[in-house]
């Protein structure tokens, strides 16, 4: 049986990538608006993940799950 992931299943999955993923990227693969993405975002934070938000080397915000340590 395949289960089918959800855009918020997506979402977390690219913010656990190493370089995490700027808004544009995960507003290309869920087609959502940003403030939705944001919203995605604060939602997953409430649920109690932490996501951190920096800049990337060519200077555009990117958002990754924090690791634990």
């Amino acid at each position: 049986m395949h289960t089918k992931l959800t855009k918020t299943d997506t979402i977390l999955k690219m913010l656990d990538r190493p370089n995490g993923a700027t808004s544009e990227q995960l507003q290309k693969v869920t087609s959502w608006q940003p403030h939705s993405i944001r919203a995605a975002i604060a939602g997953l934070r409430k649920k109690g993940h932490e996501i951190r938000r920096e800049k990337n080397a060519k200077g555009l915000t990117t958002y990754c799950l924090a690791k634990a340590t």
